[in-house]
């Protein structure tokens, strides 16, 4: 009988140090995942964590790992063609067929960029599917910005703001995320969605923005780990009354997502 918790070692391609806490990984794999899962990825006799996918390929899935603990602080020291240990994919994904042929408005803070980014490189790929895509993301400061070359790519498909909490910088505005919602024309669409991904206070206030500018709730998704450890529902430790994060999430529409959020 096959272990499911048993995880295997996949090679690391590349590496590349997306800030000073932040590197992705690309790493070789020989399974499928869809926009919006997790991969549990640890290190022998360290631990584990759950870390969403940030980019996809043909036998290839990128990890974007924040430098937080003693498994990140130990993945930070692998190299190209070191092994790193998965196991996954868990959680459901974003309903990308619900979102193509209609507009599609993202909105991500700091390392919530990175969920939602293999999503985005597939619209920028396959932009014909989408009407339009508006991208806000926001960061803490220069120092903290990801994937800035995507980000330039986005400029030339998506209509996108970039914004930094306090400082102004060429190429970004200057505010938290709430304050450039009412930048989006959702009276112009005729059929929309709403993602957002970010820190749980991030998410909240969003929403609550959102709402006030007329997006109705069922328009919202969200994403969010929350002490996500074995993800398969038996541990409990994502469970919020009788939700388990690992099995319905981490992809929750608002209606249900405004009773969960911290």
């Amino acid at each position: 009988m096959n272990n499911i918790f048993m995880p295997k070692p996949y090679k690391i391609l590349e590496i590349v140090h997306e800030t000073n806490l932040e590197y992705t990984f690309r790493v070789e794999v020989d399974v499928k995942a869809e926009h919006g899962q997790f991969f549990q990825i640890s290190i022998p006799k360290i631990g584990e964590a759950p870390i969403s996918i940030s980019a996809m390929g043909d036998n290839w899935m990128e990890f974007t790992i924040r430098k937080v603990g003693k498994v990140t602080n130990e993945i930070f020291n692998l190299s190209p063609g070191d092994k790193i240990f998965m196991r996954g994919p868990y959680g459901n994904s974003f309903p990308v067929n619900k979102y193509k042929g209609k507009d599609l408005v993202v909105i991500a803070g700091g390392t919530g960029v990175s969920p939602v980014r293999s999503l985005l490189k597939y619209f920028y790929d396959n932009s014909e599917e989408i009407k339009s895509l508006h991208f806000i993301a926001g960061f803490k400061d220069e120092n903290s910005v990801l994937f800035k070359d995507d980000l330039n790519n986005f400029k030339t498909k998506f209509n996108t703001i970039y914004t930094l909490d306090k400082k102004k910088v060429d190429g970004f505005e200057v505010g938290l995320v709430t304050e450039h919602i009412s930048k989006i024309p959702f009276d112009s669409f005729d059929d929309y969605n709403v993602i957002v991904v970010g820190p749980p206070v991030m998410m909240h206030f969003t929403a609550l923005e959102l709402l006030k500018n007329g997006v109705t709730e069922d328009k919202i998704w969200v994403s969010f780990e929350r002490k996500m450890s074995c993800g398969i529902g038996k541990c409990g430790h994502c469970k919020i009354n009788e939700t388990y994060v690992c099995l319905e999430g981490p992809v929750f529409n608002y209606t249900k997502a405004k009773d969960l959020l911290d």
